[in-house]
């Protein structure tokens, strides 16, 4: 099976994944969770939207909460793209593929274009946005995770080589994808494709799609990833987290994943370690042998890890018509058929599997 040649010069310059509009149901509980256990700082607010960034951002947003009554949803993907310049060449990329394009107003950003790739995942297209000031430096405001900025997300899609085609020719680079099958029968299941310099801005996995799986923001250390997990235990979210704290085979990066008050899925990680840019950084292929030899370590994720994610709104949901392979483990790693993070947790515990509720020895 061949890879696609990455594209080093394409249609437009896209810079990476900027930021994310979910929608959700209690947008002052929202708010709660991503300020006190994900550690975001508050940009902005209305009686209807609560914009939040990292600690290590200068641009206004990163996370877009818009309340909304119905079923929460994923409503944009943003992607940065180097200047205004680049959203002329966008919208003639888009149109020339007969793909939707709209120009509209977002409050705090420059120039916005909205377009739906060819999966249906929608997405807003931008330079600008209104700068803040970073608050790094001021360790009054690190809370929960102290969440530094937005890393990635990881999209459910039914066919993943299309995907892979799709953005290669917007000019990602894939740092490693991952094949089930042997031989003629062999088919790429996952797919970690880059524009910025670490392994991953969006990363493509097969299932039933388009949905949202999670996106990430990166967390300073193990400390603070771990205070995280004690501020959502002490301020009763303990049953969000999903799972981990554990090790990623493939990247490496150490992660917890949690789900809001509405089941969006948001994973803190550490700093990705190594660099991708240089061009002796070719795809590497994962295989289930090859899988098998990480060092990775941490509990099996549960059921749902596999098979929940976010909707993205207005948007039909394609069935994945035969079973989906595992995102990150071996299959017999998972949670037995039935086992909820709600039938895992204590109240006032958190972790991924039953034990010692750690934050309860706090409050007593």
């Amino acid at each position: 099976m061949s890879y696609p040649e990455p594209v080093l010069y394409p249609p437009f310059n896209i810079l990476r994944a900027g930021h994310i509009v979910l929608t959700v149901k209690d947008l002052a509980k929202a708010k709660d969770f991503y300020t006190r256990v994900i550690g975001l700082i508050v940009s902005d607010e209305d009686a209807d939207t609560v914009y939040l960034r990292g600690l290590e951002e200068i641009a206004h947003h990163s996370i877009v909460l818009k309340a909304n009554g119905g079923t929460p949803t994923c409503r944009r993907i943003g992607l940065r793209v180097l200047s205004e310049d680049e959203l002329g060449k966008a919208e003639a990329h888009f149109r020339a593929r007969g793909l939707p394009t709209n120009w509209i107003d977002v409050p705090f950003q420059g120039r916005t274009l909205q377009v739906s790739d060819p999966f249906g995942i929608p997405y807003e297209l931008y330079a600008r946005m209104d700068r803040v000031e970073r608050q790094i430096l001021k360790r009054i405001d690190h809370q929960g995770g102290a969440a530094l900025r937005f890393d990635h997300l990881q999209l459910l899609v039914t066919d993943v080589a299309a995907a892979v085609d799709f953005y290669t020719e917007l000019g990602f680079r894939t740092s490693d994808y991952v094949v089930s099958g042997e031989g003629e029968e062999e088919s790429i299941v996952g797919a970690f494709m880059h524009r910025k310099d670490i392994p991953w801005d969006l990363v493509f996995f097969t299932n039933s799609g388009p949905r949202m799986h999670h996106f990430a923001y990166v967390t300073p250390s193990s400390e603070t990833m771990l205070r995280a997990c004690d501020a959502a235990g002490l301020y009763n979210y303990g049953r969000s987290v999903e799972r981990g704290p554990g090790r990623h085979g493939m990247g490496h990066v150490q992660f917890t994943y949690f789900r809001d008050p509405d089941g969006h899925r948001i994973e803190l990680i550490l700093e990705s370690p190594h660099n991708m840019l240089d061009l002796e950084n070719e795809p590497v292929r994962w295989d289930y042998a090859k899988r098998k030899e990480t060092m990775d370590w941490g509990s099996p994720p549960p059921r749902a890890w596999f098979d929940e994610a976010s909707p993205f709104e207005g948007v039909e949901c394609s069935a994945q018509a035969a079973s989906p392979a595992p995102t990150s483990v071996p299959a017999e790693k998972h949670w037995p058929t039935g086992t909820t993070s709600q039938s895992r947790n204590m109240p006032c515990a958190w972790g991924s599997r039953m034990a010692l509720p750690m934050n309860c020895m706090f409050r007593q």
